[in-house]
């Protein structure tokens, strides 16, 4: 799969732009600030409908407009596409496939397979737990729409549960928390389970990435911490009733799971240089390239935010030698003779305050 044609209308800072990209190597650079990230922001939402900013709908909206226009020409299996997403500022998102509206932001997951790296992505192993669920989820999300499903509902039950905790204080009204407990248990298992698959998917895969970019001196296993195990779950949530009304918030489920990151057994978060954890941080990237290669029997979209310039030359000889036969879209400053001697670069843009000059390379 490849994205051809991207067109852009009043989002962030350009009035209009069109980009065309090669299947290949395509290059966006210039100065910070400009918009290149934009870009990248633009298609990672194609494929998400979120920005991997976290930033919300209305302020991506250009300034003095009340919608923004992504639309997304692609190619998938020889079949082309095309994917159209109306941001509004006082409305839901639309979202738009071959010209059909959708109703449900699921049906989108899958259509594209995005890969972001940024330089935000090597502090993964020592940010706090949000980061490594998300982590999890974002990938999860575009592999399997059902967990999609699941996770969304698990949040919504979540946030009901929460609510009642906090209008019922003193805990008189049990049978409705009971409700709500049935239904996060439910969906917290099948939560559990497909995170549980995920990280035995991705082990099976980051050993050998990680032996090689430690010349055989280094072990990487990735351990599910679970908040709560299949079994005690209803019984943790059971126990932890009391506790959770008196601090009106839901302290068990899968919505509190961390990852750790074993080096020869020994926790890189706690214990690891910055080095080691750059490394375990790449590791995963490269991991999860090859997870999605072997799940959906294609190539996904590389993106690569400014990461260059992150890493040492050891770092990105192996991320360059991964991205052969797969489209990548890559923001820098500025081309150096390491890219162009290491890549055979289709495409180059410079963006420049919002607009997108260039395009040929030679």
């Amino acid at each position: 799969m490849f994205i051809e044609k991207l067109a852009l209308n009043n989002y962030r800072n350009y009035d209009n732009a069109d980009i065309t990209f090669s299947d290949g190597i395509n290059i966006l650079y210039g100065d910070n600030a400009q918009g290149k990230t934009n870009i990248l922001e633009a298609v990672y939402m194609t494929a998400t409908t979120k920005s991997h900013r976290g930033s919300k709908d209305k302020d991506i909206i250009g300034f003095g407009s009340d919608e923004s226009h992504i639309k997304t020409e692609l190619k998938k299996n020889d079949i082309s596409h095309r994917i159209d997403i109306h941001l509004r500022k006082n409305k839901s998102k639309g979202i738009a496939i071959d010209m059909i509206p959708i109703k449900r932001s699921a049906d989108l997951f899958g259509m594209i397979n995005i890969i972001l790296f940024s330089p935000e992505d090597l502090t993964i192993i020592k940010d706090g737990p949000s980061e490594r669920r998300r982590f999890m989820d974002m990938e999860l999300c575009q592999l399997n729409r059902i967990y999609y499903n699941n996770l969304s509902t698990y949040n919504k039950i979540l946030n009901q549960r929460n609510n009642q905790l906090k209008d019922d204080m003193y805990g008189k009204n049990r049978d409705i928390l009971d409700v709500w407990d049935s239904q996060l248990i439910d969906y917290g298992l099948k939560i559990i389970k497909d995170r549980n698959n995920f990280i035995d998917m991705i082990n099976e895969i980051i050993v050998d990435i990680h032996r090689v970019l430690t010349n055989d001196k280094e072990e990487l296993r990735l351990v599910y911490d679970k908040n709560v195990s299949e079994d005690n779950f209803a019984i943790e949530l059971c126990n932890k009733r009391d506790m959770d009304i008196r601090l009106m918030s839901t302290s068990v489920g899968p919505h509190r799971d961390d990852i750790s990151f074993m080096i020869n057994d020994i926790d890189v978060r706690k214990y690891g240089s910055q080095g080691q954890q750059r490394t375990v941080a790449l590791s995963l990237k490269l991991a999860e390239i090859e997870l999605v290669k072997k799940i959906i029997n294609d190539n996904p979209i590389l993106l690569l935010d400014d990461v260059m310039s992150e890493l040492d030359s050891t770092r990105r000889d192996a991320l360059l030698s991964s991205i052969s036969n797969i489209q990548t879209i890559i923001t820098c400053t500025g081309y150096d003779d390491f890219i162009k001697e290491r890549l055979s670069i289709d495409k180059i843009y410079k963006v420049e305050q919002g607009k997108i000059l260039g395009g040929n390379y030679e």
